[in-house]
């Protein structure tokens, strides 16, 4: 029972013989009852239309023969057995049957608890089931009146056994329909299971072809149903999957490649300095070079842990209010010296109007930091570089722009991925941008770049 198919099967059959048991264990007594009460209520009906015709031989004490003359003259009208009772006896009457349509049927002690029932009643009569040689009958019994007296009661008696009979046939339809029901819900059960099961299993195969690092071959969807939903939703996960292993790919690779050149730089000078006859200024250029590539791996190293943070959601980020202008003010004095250097004219463009807002102010600085340093080092000695910020649309927008020779079209849509670098001959890994916009993205900013030959602006836009 551990197949999914034997066991939607087997729920199938268990609903449909379920279904089978309520209808034979409880539909067909209410049919029974409601078949037994019909018949019941149309003797009484009968019995009491019968009264008229009868009454007046009873209490007149017409002759026997007239009595049994009407009395087999309702049993043939009504299709049931007659009997006709009369209250006989000076001090205690008591019941005596007159006239009986037919005498070896039902006898008076069967009938006799109905007829004192509807003797001793309001008028309207009794009826009943009673139990007698022949079976089980149903009785009407409706009493006779000379005024106010009671003379006697006209009893009218049929058998059940066609009310049982019709129950019995309803009952063997039952179980036989049920039965053919049944095999029929066991065998759709199982091919619609075992339908079920073949995909679900086509599933479980492509689950583990994904486990395995497989994800080449594509996951049909055969239908619109929840399984085809599923398998669709299968497949586009498995292309996200893929993607992701060929970005890790790409990132290991290229982390190991910036990892590697200034480790072989680092090797060859230190081999040079190692080299007794090298004199003193050569000596010093090399330390100062093994100064810049150390310093390289220390940024390599910190993006590559940011970057490692930030996508995997461990970076806490430590909100406060924040003057967004006086912190762009702050950062752009941190680059005076590197703008001498670049021969860069620098402009800082910020209203006296304080940009209060709630983010944190060292993960902000750390993006204006990245695109500062990112346009120094795209751009020729020179080129003119601004900041800037204002409030608008309900964000603090900062952007900083530069006069350069702009952004490459094919190279915009690679911008902001980790290790893409538009300048080959630049230096640096390429993950300050990378670095930026996820930064950006979990203060719910955003951080978007323009580029035209003379001008490329990127703009990082916060909620205020």
């Amino acid at each position: 029972m551990r197949s999914l198919r034997n066991r939607l099967a087997l729920l199938f059959g268990l609903i449909v013989l379920g279904a089978i048991g309520i209808v034979y264990f409880s539909i067909t007594p209410l049919l029974a009852d409601r078949l037994t009460a019909q018949r019941l209520d149309r003797l009484l009906l009968d019995a009491q239309r019968a009264r008229p015709s009868v009454i007046r031989p009873v209490s007149k004490r017409q002759p026997v023969d007239i009595v049994e003359a009407r009395t087999r003259a309702l049993a043939t009208r009504t299709g049931s057995e007659a009997l006709i009772i009369a209250m006989r006896g000076r001090a205690r009457p008591r019941p005596r049957t007159l006239a009986d349509s037919n005498p070896a049927g039902i006898r008076d002690q069967d009938v006799g608890r109905l007829v004192r029932s509807a003797i001793a009643g309001s008028g309207r009569g009794a009826q009943g089931v009673v139990a007698t040689d022949f079976g089980r009958m149903a009785v009407g019994v409706a009493p006779l009146r000379d005024g106010k007296r009671v003379i006697g009661a006209v009893v009218l008696a049929d058998s059940l056994d066609e009310v049982e009979d019709n129950v019995a046939l309803i009952r063997r339809q039952v179980l036989y329909s049920g039965g053919v029901a049944l095999a029929i819900a066991l065998a759709g059960g199982y091919l619609v299971a075992s339908r079920l099961s073949r995909r679900v299993k086509r599933l479980e195969r492509a689950a583990r072809r994904v486990a395995d690092g497989d994800f080449g071959q594509p996951i049909a969807s055969d239908s619109q149903d929840e399984l085809g939903q599923l398998a669709a939703a299968f497949d586009e996960m498995q292309g996200q999957l893929a993607q992701l292993d060929t970005a890790r790919k790409q990132f290991i690779a290229s982390a190991s490649h910036e990892l590697r050149t200034p480790l072989f730089s680092l090797g060859g000078f230190l081999e040079l300095l190692a080299d007794e006859d090298l004199d003193e200024p050569t000596r010093k250029q090399f330390i100062a070079q093994v100064r810049d590539q150390v310093e390289r791996l220390r940024r390599l190293t910190v993006e590559l842990l940011d970057l490692s943070r930030l996508e995997s959601g461990a970076l806490e980020l430590r909100p406060e209010p924040t003057d967004l202008g006086q912190l762009a003010r702050d950062v752009a004095g941190e680059f005076t010296p590197a703008f001498a250097r670049h021969g860069s004219p620098f402009a800082l463009e910020v209203g006296r109007e304080a940009l209060e807002l709630e983010c944190d102010p060292e993960r902000v600085a750390q993006i204006i930091r990245i695109l500062l340093d990112n346009a120094l080092v795209h751009t020729p000695e020179g080129t003119p570089i601004a900041v800037s910020a204002a409030r608008r649309d309900g964000h603090v927008r900062v952007e900083v722009s530069d006069a350069g020779l702009g952004i490459r079209r094919q190279s915009m849509p690679h911008i902001f991925d980790p290790f893409y670098t538009a300048d080959d001959g630049a230096q640096g890994a390429g993950l300050g941008l990378a670095i930026a916009r996820e930064l950006a993205g979990h203060m719910r900013g955003n951080l978007t770049v323009r580029s035209i030959p003379g001008r490329t602006t990127f703009t990082l836009a916060l909620p205020a």
